[in-house]
């Protein structure tokens, strides 16, 4: 009886010892369970898709199927075998992995889209090297058949300029299937690939090729947004596509001087706001820039790159959206963007922001539309290109409208070719550094009318 007793006297604390250790395993793996796995769902959980209205005529449940669902993220850097340490892909890897499947899984996305710099050394790469960091990219971004991913090149993925070569180009093309551009259309909405690192304007054969594809992409869509028009032998023979004004991808955001303007909590730390851009480097180039403005005309411009949040109007109207990137490794609060699209149509099929060439003083009589005219203050003589005038509104219809002169002969409000030719040094506009926003040289040709009739020139069709 002695010996029972102090055997399950000298037992107690063993039991102790042991129930305190099942205690800290459950505990400690709870909070592994729950900081690295369910984290991510409590989180995302709270994110919502932003309500799309599609106006008086249209139903919530229309609206509903014509919403296209996008998330946006850039900048993923995935590690290489130079610069990754085994324990930091682990980690990184781990919690991009996570966060994205999950997003998928709560948000259930029409698409997604990776802005560039998927890679961290994909500039540097071995062939070796870059199939085992492709075959780690599409084990964490795996994605279902109702979601479609689109990845955008950035510097990192082929280098910067002076690194660029048609072989990593093709490389990074035949992988993820990327073109410089390349048009999407998903539900009505146009999406324009471009690969801004050959925005570099050297003419160097990559620049070259790129460029080439998307100025024929731009006459393809100018075309597709003008009235069919049997005299226009420009457009006669070209590829009619959606009329929507697209929506560009690309890694490098626009030209602007700095992170200045920008605000929020996925901005720049304010030591790195006012430190100015490179062009050609941070950002793209001014001449760049303008020149995919001028072609596209977008509606609305996504980019990554800085690694911080930033939205931005050019010429005052048209937005660029910098997405932060989507890796603990660069910030510590990354995030990404959900965007729900839905293509808006107007009552008439053919919209144009155009702007007025005079031939004449004129002046202006009753419109034969619904439409009221917006008039326009006009400097300069008869065969001027005036820019100081305003753009129309985007719903102004020219379809019927006219100008009588003041000398009584007719003049008809006509939608130019929306490929401008090339003009000659006669009709080249005058360079005036004090025109804020005027177009590039080969955008201003000017066409007149005998007769002394009157036309609108279109700048940029929508």
């Amino acid at each position: 009886m002695l010996s029972s007793s102090s055997t399950t006297v000298k037992s107690l604390p063993l039991k102790k010892r042991l129930c305190f250790l099942l205690k800290l395993v459950c505990f400690v793996s709870s909070v592994l369970i729950f900081c690295e796995f369910l984290i991510y769902y409590v989180v995302i959980f709270q994110c919502r898709w932003p309500e799309v209205k599609g106006g008086a005529h249209v139903d919530k449940k229309e609206t509903s199927t014509s919403v296209l669902k996008a998330v946006i993220l850039a900048d993923t850097h995935l590690l290489g075998e130079i610069k990754g340490h085994w324990l930091d892909k682990l980690r990184r890897e781990w919690q991009m992995e996570r966060s994205f499947q999950t997003a998928l899984w709560l948000l259930q996305p029409d698409i997604v889209f990776i802005l560039g710099d998927v890679f961290d050394e994909g500039k540097w790469s071995s062939p070796q090297a870059w199939a085992d960091d492709v075959r780690r990219f599409r084990k964490m971004f795996k994605y279902p058949v109702s979601t479609e991913l689109v990845v955008i090149v950035g510097n990192h993925d082929i280098g910067f300029h002076y690194e660029m070569t048609t072989y990593k180009v093709n490389r990074f093309e035949k992988v993820f299937n990327f073109t410089s551009g390349k048009l999407i259309t998903r539900k009505g909405i146009n999406f324009v690939i471009v690969n801004s690192v050959a925005m570099e304007g050297d003419g160097c054969a990559v620049c070259r090729t790129s460029e080439a594809k998307l100025a024929a992409l731009s006459h393809k869509l100018n075309c597709s947004q003008q009235k069919p028009n049997h005299s226009n032998k420009r457009c006669s023979d070209v590829e009619k596509l959606p009329a929507s004004e697209p929506i560009l991808l690309q890694h490098y955001p626009l030209y602007r001087k700095s992170d200045a303007e920008c605000s929020g909590e996925d901005s720049a730390p304010p030591e790195e706001k006012n430190i100015p851009f490179k062009e050609k480097y941070d950002v793209l180039s001014q001449e760049a820039s303008q020149k995919l403005i001028w072609w596209f005309h977008p509606r609305l411009i996504l980019s990554g790159h800085t690694h911080s949040a930033c939205e931005v109007l050019h010429a005052g109207k048209i937005p660029e959206i910098s997405v932060p990137s989507f890796s603990w490794r660069n910030r510590n609060n990354p995030s990404f963007i959900m965007v729900p699209l839905l293509i808006c149509w107007a009552s008439r099929q053919y919209l144009q922001r155009l702007k007025l060439t005079v031939l004449e003083d004129a002046e202006w009589p009753q419109s034969k539309s619904n439409e009221s005219l917006t008039k326009f203050s006009t400097v300069g003589g008869p065969g001027r290109s005036i820019w100081q005038g305003r753009d129309l509104p985007s719903g102004f219809a020219f379809l019927g409208l006219w100008v009588a002169p003041k000398q009584g002969k007719a003049g008809a409000l006509e939608p130019a070719p929306c490929s401008p030719p090339t003009p000659s040094p006669a009709t080249r506009a005058p360079s005036d550094p004090a025109r804020a926003g005027a177009p590039p040289s080969y955008m201003l040709p000017a066409r007149s009318l005998p007769d002394q009739q009157f036309t609108l020139r279109n700048s940029v069709c929508l």
